[in-house]
């Protein structure tokens, strides 16, 4: 009887173990999908303004970066 105690006991131990460790994990995980959503908004503003300045043609834009760096 006493082993199975310990067996359980054991298995509790590890069980615990292996949930910080998975915590911790997430954790991160979490992280970078919160650093990745910050990254794809940039890109994503920029995509746009690739488009407007597509869509206007070279000339548009060129007039556009030059107002916006103050040339």
């Amino acid at each position: 009887m006493a082993d199975v105690e310990e067996l359980a006991t054991e298995t509790d131990k590890r069980l615990s173990v292996h949930e910080a460790i998975c915590a911790q994990r997430y954790e991160v995980i979490q992280q970078r999908f919160d650093e990745g959503s910050k990254r794809m908004t940039k890109i994503e503003y920029l995509l746009y303004g690739v488009i407007v300045c597509v869509l206007f043609g070279p000339g548009v834009a060129g007039e556009l970066v030059k107002k916006i760096l103050g040339l």
